[in-house]
């Protein structure tokens, strides 16, 4: 298994530049064309000026990067009410906006005591109005949930502009490299570093409640699968056979992690309870086995094996272990991820652009193809199914991408300098 291991990690290392930042920065790619025009107005401070953070902003750069906004801009606002009592819903109808966003902040101490309210400008009605109090530094936090608010009662899906990322970025070249590990905002922003190592940090997962990470590290110099607490930076050392300890996927009742290890020879599927430390070996095959998923309802899996030749897509039946392929089209079908309605799979196909994120339906077994790059890896699916996070290339460097699940918005998260890989998506964090 040396020689395997051997380019497995080449081909990791491969992935990394030489340098990293961990905040991240959006830069819209592709807007959809059947985006809603909404206005967002800056927020009126009691007393005059302005707030520490830009809530409107924030509130416009989380519903312009769903896909499925078009916020005006300043320049086209009309009038800038601070409530709704203020708002000429004729005027608003004027310049095209569907949806009018208005709010207004009073300092209290340390806290802002800010309040908000959304209007259906066909409707002539108040839709949302709330009033949410927030310390200084967590304006943006405050901003996310307002955004959440207003996403869900416009279009019925839960927001997740609350949410976190997971990420990994590199420093250095050669022996010098370094790895990090950082959460982030769904936005790139607020980054925390979790782990730091002088060897590659892959695959991070996050656990269903959102408190703890299981990741694959090399800092022993051979690929071991870590749990680690978020709260408590406490971590434990779950796996570490000879050979891969790789892709850990936590069941959706956070009792079970599915992986890959090739300890009984080639890599298999095994589900391991954490409680127990116990091992379940899940399929034997003569073939490489890989990166399993969890189903949303717990009753299968889905990973990437080459048993067919080249690497496809098969759903395992946990009770049964009987396994079905589910991908036909190419000869290139990987890191399979299930939407969480169960009803598609997101993964990287391979095509004539090169490698890009594709969504097919589980019903019809279409496949669509979403991204336009040629580099992508490494799908994540935001827990309302609106978003697909992805590694991908962006001239020389590695940068986090974002497609919506239909394709029509895209967006790029680069860092300053360098590459960034393997994202993951945080579940919903209340």
């Amino acid at each position: 298994m040396k020689p395997l291991l051997n380019l497995w990690l080449i081909a990791l290392l491969a992935l990394f530049a030489t340098q990293a930042h961990a905040n991240l920065t959006i830069e819209i790619t592709r807007g959809s064309d059947r985006a809603i025009p909404i206005a967002i107005v800056p927020f009126a401070v009691e007393g005059g000026g302005s707030l520490p953070d830009d809530v409107a902003q924030v509130i416009s750069d989380n519903l312009e990067r769903s896909g499925q906004f078009d916020p005006l801009s300043r320049n086209s606002l009309i009038a800038r009410p601070s409530s709704s009592s203020d708002v000429n819903y004729r005027d608003w109808r004027a310049v095209d906006a569907d949806y009018l966003v208005v709010g207004q902040a009073q300092e209290e101490g340390s806290q802002y005591r800010m309040q908000f309210e959304l209007m259906d400008i066909y409707g002539q009605r108040r839709m949302i109005g709330e009033v949410v109090t927030s310390d200084r530094n967590e304006l943006r936090s405050a901003a996310h949930y307002m955004s959440d608010q207003i996403f869900e009662a416009i279009t019925g899906l839960r927001g997740a502009f609350s949410t976190r990322i997971a990420y990994v970025t590199s420093e250095g070249a050669g022996d010098d490299m370094r790895f990090a590990l950082y959460i982030a905002d769904a936005d790139g922003r607020n980054s925390q570093e979790i782990l730091t190592s002088s060897e590659p940090i892959l695959s991070p997962a996050w656990s269903p409640d959102g408190t703890k990470l299981a990741y694959v590290s090399f800092e022993t110099e051979r690929p071991a699968i870590y749990i680690q607490d978020l709260n408590t930076s406490q971590r434990v050392r779950a796996t570490s056979f000879p050979g891969i300890n790789g892709a850990p996927a936590w069941s959706p009742d956070g009792r079970r992690l599915a992986m890959s290890l090739s300890k009984d020879g080639q890599p298999e599927i095994y589900i391991m309870d954490i409680a127990g430390r116990s091992f379940e070996r899940m399929t034997d095959s003569s073939s490489i086995d890989t990166e399993p998923s969890w189903s949303p309802d717990g009753r299968s899996i889905v990973f990437t094996s080459d048993r067919s030749g080249g690497p496809q897509l098969y759903e395992m039946d946990v009770a049964s272990k009987q396994v079905e392929r589910l991908t036909f089209t190419g000869n290139y079908n990987a890191r399979g991820r299930y939407s969480p309605d169960g009803e598609s799979l997101f993964l990287i196909h391979r095509g004539n652009g090169g490698f890009q994120v594709a969504r097919q339906d589980l019903g019809s077994n279409r496949l669509t193809t979403l991204t336009d790059s040629s580099a992508d890896e490494s799908p994540s699916v935001a827990p309302n199914g609106s978003m697909v996070i992805f590694a991908t290339q962006q001239g020389n460097n590695g940068v986090l991408g974002a497609v919506s699940a239909d394709g029509r918005a895209a967006f790029r998260l680069p860092s300053a300098r360098g590459d960034v890989r393997e994202p993951a998506w945080s579940p919903f964090l209340n």
